[in-house]
């Protein structure tokens, strides 16, 4: 679901007649968990900028005053929401269970899972690109998230040697710059599909084309890294 629809989706919820607060903050963890889905449409539609706690508190069905208790303020909401989202990302990584793979198979599988989460989760790659436009100003001071990246270099750093070991993979590649050329790959294909739609004349929402990039996108990588 992209950003749209699901911003649409929570202005559905929230024409429906409000519950009491009181009620609401009864179940804080659901309560916190809505703002944060909620504010995740919010930033990625209009950024840090233009997205107003007014509205996320309306979308919500709870006020301005118990968003800042659960977050601070704006900024405090935004780094949360930045937070989710990278710990969503790790946790489904986490399931892929690479470990139990041969590594040339669980390096298709890690890059397709990126392929693929990147380009059903539109949301994210806008709170992404939005977080870049601030130069990284917040996502810097969240630890959490840091620690959470260093998991997801472990893994790629433990296929990559278990594949040097075997003989697939060739001896001398850096992990960070493995998962940055996966990123790479997988996050241009939904921040420019727009653009590059438009100036080569190409349907990137198509099923055949987005199959095409998926293919072209594992195999780059797998020949990058093959020993051969």
């Amino acid at each position: 679901m992209n950003e749209l629809v699901h911003l649409k989706s929570a202005r559905a919820r929230a024409s429906k007649p409000a519950a009491k607060e009181t009620t609401r903050t009864n179940d804080p963890e659901r309560t916190r968990a809505n703002i944060l889905e909620v504010a995740a449409a919010e930033f990625g539609e209009k950024g840090l900028a233009g997205a107003r706690i007014d509205e996320i508190a309306a979308l919500t069905q709870t006020s301005k005053r118990m968003i800042y208790y659960y977050f601070g303020s704006k900024e405090g909401l935004y780094l949360a929401v930045l937070e989710e989202s990278y710990r969503k990302v790790r946790e489904i990584e986490a399931e892929l269970h690479l470990e139990d793979l041969e590594p040339e198979q669980a390096l298709r599988r890690l890059v397709a899972f990126t392929f693929d989460h990147h380009l059903s989760h539109e949301n994210y790659i806008r709170l992404v690109m939005t977080e870049n436009i601030n130069r990284g100003q917040y996502i810097g001071q969240s630890k959490r998230i840091q620690e959470l990246n260093v998991t997801a270099i472990a893994s790629i750093r433990q296929l990559y040697e278990r594949g040097v070991k075997s003989g697939v993979f060739r001896p001398g590649l850096d992990p960070v710059d493995i998962h940055a050329s996966i990123s790479a790959l997988s996050f241009f294909n939904v921040s420019n599909r727009h653009t590059f739609g438009v100036i080569f004349k190409l349907d990137t929402r198509s099923a055949a084309y987005i199959a095409h990039r998926r293919d072209n996108v594992i195999e780059m990588i797998v020949r990058f890294m093959r020993a051969d």
